[in-house]
This record gives structure tokens, sequence and C-alpha cells, in this order.
């Protein structure tokens, strides 16, 4: 059989394409621009008409194609969401919960960098699906926008079923997937998930431009996600030779390639190819990832290890949080009593910055929240320890930075109370 007719030997219907899924299994879908709408449609309808109970659905990251199917209110208790990495949707959908009420979605805390293995070991996975781009003249899809745990979850399913949509990306690196691993092939041509850059307030600009002033020509990117890490790129235009190995690739960190910024050329590993291993942006910025050979995917076990980050000189991490303490461990997931995100790749890249020879691992936020009224700078943590006190290196709010390494927790809290905005600082200062 050649690849042409193993492709159509294996087109179904997204209802055929995930007919015999049962109740009580376990199912993992793409994260984030990589759900596959049409087939998480058709299991919601089977939900919905009672076809399926208790199926455990795993995932990082949702966006609007699962909260419009498989995270709908109406379905949770007979789709039972086990989500590593809180969005939007599933802030919603707690919002809902009642005092002494179960929760609608069962939070499993795993550094993403591990959940490859979770799917490989932990997890025996009835079902996988995700959104792939189309095939090549060779029987090559590719996993786009998506690599992250999809390329180990894709090969420990019992039953791959792939949405093969011609808006996704194809990707240069390990993300390639032929025919004949795949069970079941729905085609589907619909536009991609667009996340446009948020705006940038006038307190992440000047934690931006402190945090600029600290990367150099010549040093190895990795932004987080949200407002902060775009208003750092918009700032760096005037590098030479940057490099890109980051977690996350976002049209921020595209536009350095554009503008000749980043030429990946000194760093150690994958040198002249930007890293990423999952992406979200823009149509534009899917065009630009389309067929570009200058971007190297790979899964997040590879991105995201310590021990691979920093064999590149000068990394510079920028990651957001939500709470430092007065020792530098940050909170970076769970706030007003409830888990807001999830720990996702910090620490990892926390911990390989701070091996790079050269690097810097930064730690940022504003110094208040809730326009003002509370510190983020604390005494003691209202959540869980993202990345330890041991880790943390930099801490920068819009009233300077910090460098904690070296420093004793008497240094280190005098320090970060430099940082709070100053009408919490006597409050600080008197818990000492």
């Amino acid at each position: 059989m050649t690849h042409i007719e193993a492709y159509k030997s294996r087109i179904r219907t997204a209802a055929e394409a995930v007919h015999g899924l049962r109740s009580g299994a376990h199912m993992a879908m793409g994260m984030a621009t990589a759900e596959p709408p049409a087939l998480l449609g058709a299991i919601a309808d089977m939900a919905e008409n009672g076809a399926v109970e208790d199926l455990k659905l795993w995932y990082f990251h949702s966006m609007d194609h699962a909260g419009d199917t498989v995270l709908r209110p109406d379905l949770l208790g007979r789709i039972r969401p086990r989500c590593m990495f809180l969005s939007s949707i599933e802030r919603k959908l707690l919002s809902t919960q009642q005092p002494g009420e179960k929760s609608p979605i069962e939070f499993v805390p795993v550094a993403f960098s591990d959940s490859p293995r979770l799917f490989e070991q932990d997890v025996s996975l009835d079902l996988f699906v995700t959104t792939v781009s189309p095939m090549d003249k060779h029987g090559w899809f590719t996993f786009g926008t998506s690599n992250d745990y999809s390329t180990t979850a894709a090969r420990s399913a019992k039953k791959l079923v792939v949405e093969v949509n011609p808006n996704m990306p194809r990707v240069f690196g390990a993300s390639l997937l032929h025919v004949s691993e795949v069970d079941a092939i729905v085609e589907n041509s619909t536009p991609l998930t667009e996340v446009h850059p948020p705006e940038i307030s006038a307190v992440d600009a000047k934690v931006a431009a402190i945090i600029a002033d600290m990367i150099d020509d010549r040093s190895c990117l990795q932004m987080g996600i949200g407002a902060l890490p775009g208003a750092v790129c918009a700032l760096l235009h005037d590098r030479k030779d940057l490099g890109i190995h980051t977690e996350l690739m976002t049209p921020a960190l595209a536009g350095l390639i554009h503008c000749g910024a980043v030429t990946n050329q000194a760093k150690t590993t994958y040198r002249g190819f930007s890293v990423f291993t999952f992406a979200m942006g823009d149509r534009e910025f899917y065009d630009f990832l389309d067929d570009n050979p200058a971007f190297h995917s790979a899964p997040v076990n590879i991105v995201n290890d310590p021990r691979h980050i920093a064999k590149n000189r000068n990394v510079v991490s920028v990651n957001a949080t939500l709470q430092i303490d007065l020792g530098g461990a940050c909170n970076s997931e769970h706030m007003m009593g409830r888990q807001y995100s999830g720990s996702g790749g910090q620490l990892d890249f926390v911990r390989g910055a701070n091996a790079s020879k050269g690097g810097k691992s930064i730690i940022a936020c504003q110094s208040t929240a809730r326009n003002g009224t509370v510190s983020r700078i604390v005494p003691r943590l209202d959540g869980p320890v993202t990345t330890p006190r041991n880790d943390t290196h930099i801490v920068v709010t819009e009233y300077g930075s910090v460098d904690l390494k070296g420093k004793s927790l008497i240094q280190r809290a005098e320090a970060l109370i430099g940082l709070a905005h100053p009408k919490f600082r006597d409050q600080l200062a008197n818990g000492l």
C-alpha cells in the first residue's frame, strides 16, 4: 500500500473516528492551538447523548475549541478533566464552584518537562487526538504548533486519531508523524485559534526596560507568556547574534528573527536554529512558522531539560510570578485560594539558566495586584512554591532589580522590600 492509499483508507468522519470510545477511558488531546475542533465536538456529542461516561481527559492549556466542546459545563461529570495547567477556560468553570462542592476540574501537578514521561509510563491512554499539518508527498505529517507532550502521547496511546488542517503550519525538527502510525484521519479546514498580544501597561513597560538592560548581545533567550515578555522583546531589536531556546514561541520572539537580532550563531546546541516546543500567535505568525527551516521543534522533555538548556552560554530566562516571599520563594500558579495556572516549565528554565555559563534567570512581576491593594512581595506565600528560594536568581519589579545569589535571608528580605511598593514597605519590614 502506498502512503497515499494508506491516507485514503484511514479517512473517517469525526463521529466515525472516535466511535468505540468507552466509558471510563483515558484520553488526551493536543494542547492550545493543536486542539482538534471536529474530533472534540464529536466526543462532546457522545457525552451529551450518554454514549460515554466518566471519560478522563488529560491535557495542558486549553483554549476555545475545548471550551466550546469537551469542557462545556453541562458535560462535566461525564467528562472529567485531568488538567495540568489551567487557563481562563478552567478558571471560569471553577468560579462557579460552590463551597463544599467537588471541583469540576481535577488538577494534576506535574512539570511540563515531565509530561511526556507521564503519558509514556504512568497513564495508560486509550485515545489521543490532535491537529496536524497536511501530509507531504512522502507520507509525513508534522505536529505543527504543538510538539510538547504530543509526540509522546501520540505514540503511547492505544489509538491515535489526527485532524488534518491545512491551516496548521508545517514545522521542522523532531515533529514528524508518518501516516502508518495513525489509526484514523479527519480532514477539517478551519482557522487556527489566534492569540493576540495583550496591551502593555505603563508598569510592564518599566519592568521590561529594567530586564532589557540585562540582556547582552549573544544571549540565548527564553521568554514566558504574557504582556511582559513581549514588551522585553520589543526593546531588543538592536541586539546582535541573539539565540532562542524557549518553551513557547511567540510573535514577539519571531519579531527578533525578522529584524535580524536573532541569528542563533552563538548557541552551542542547535546552532543556527530557533528551538521551541509549542507556539501560539496570530495568522501572520503561523505563516512565518510554516515550512521555515530556521525553526526547530522538539518534545518538551528535551527543550525544557535544564541539563540541555545549560549547554548554551548566556541563557536569559524571563518568567512572571504571582507572589515572592521575603526569602525569594515564588508562587507562580495559585491565587485567592485557588489554583490559577500551573508550574509549567518555569523551574526548568530557572535551573537551566542558573547552570548556564553567564546565564541569568529573571523572575518578574508588578509590585502590586488588585489595583494596587495587594503586595506581590509577601512575608509568606499563599500557595505552593513554584520556584524554591534556593533557585531564585534575579527578581525584578518596577522599582528595580536584585540578585539574590549569595545573600542571606536578612539581606534577601531587605533587598526584596526595596522592590515592593512604597506603601507596603514598612508593613513588610515590621514583620522581619
